[in-house]
């Protein structure tokens, strides 16, 4: 279901510069002067609410978060959230993700997560897909020698072209599993997706990915 449009949404970004960051263009290659340290930088892909990114900052606060979100009606809560949680180490970008390069230079980000992306099921969407070759180019490009994906979905048909798509680019598959909560892994934050799926029963699928051969050669 489509969020519903809030007018005050632009009004709220800016009074919140703070946090979401409204000329993203500017810091490439500089994103750790806006953070002001050293720290890793990691990247969610679709922020949604904010729920993972904020319970991230809280866990590794030696880690620096980004999280990108194209919907200005669902980026407002997020911003709300990392504002609540008066976590220092979360910045937020309103914009399309269609080309990451345009935010971060080489090797710039450690990890990239996609936390139940749109599946796009329809084959003529398939370039949509944040898996698609594409994208792969993408994350190639920003991440650092050891930087990694890590994907999390429910979407059964999804994880599998995005296993296929990894492993045709060349990339190295670091772990698969069918079904995380069953791993209970201490250390996984839910989205707020996740939360709602693994309470009806539903399988969370999670791999993670990288390009160590690629950046070596």
């Amino acid at each position: 279901m489509r969020a519903r449009n809030k007018p005050w949404a632009d009004d709220f970004l800016k009074e919140n510069n703070h946090i979401v960051e409204l000329t993203p263009f500017d810091h490439k290659d500089k994103w750790k002067t806006v953070f002001n340290d050293n720290n890793p930088i990691h990247l969610e892909i679709g922020t949604g609410k904010g729920q993972f990114i904020t319970g991230m900052a809280k866990q590794h606060k030696d880690v620096n978060f980004i999280g990108i979100e194209i919907a200005k009606s669902i980026i407002v809560s997020a911003v709300q959230k990392v504002s609540d949680s008066e976590q220092g180490n979360i910045r937020l970008i309103n914009e399309d993700a269609k080309d990451l390069r345009e935010f971060f230079g080489e090797n710039e980000v450690e990890k990239i997560y996609l936390n139940f992306s749109d599946p796009w099921p329809k084959s003529r969407h398939e370039k949509r897909r944040l898996s698609y070759n594409t994208f792969l180019e993408q994350y190639r490009d920003i991440l650092t020698e050891n930087g990694e994906i890590i994907l999390k979905t429910d979407n059964k048909s999804l994880f599998e072209y995005s296993l296929v798509s990894f492993s045709k680019f060349g990339m190295e598959l670091d772990e698969v599993l069918l079904n995380l909560h069953e791993e209970n892994d201490p250390l996984n934050v839910m989205t707020e997706y996740e939360e709602k799926f693994s309470e009806k029963g539903q399988a969370i699928y999670r791999c993670k990915a990288s390009f160590k051969k690629q950046k070596k050669d």
